[in-house]
């Protein structure tokens, strides 16, 4: 596969996505930011715990 293929290959599967938007229908960003917030407080704070000497 030369450099020039592939790329004229991911311009196409680029302008294929935009058809659809991106966002499915099931997903809330609200939940989704939520979700990723509450996963990183809950890994600083096992983080923490581990280093109890600091």
């Amino acid at each position: 596969m030369s450099l020039h293929s592939t790329a004229a290959q991911l311009v196409t599967l680029a302008a294929e996505g935009e058809e659809h938007g991106g966002n499915h229908e099931s997903l809330s960003p609200y939940l989704t930011g939520g979700g990723a917030l509450f996963i990183l407080l809950l890994l600083l704070w096992v983080t923490t715990r581990f280093n109890r000497d600091r």
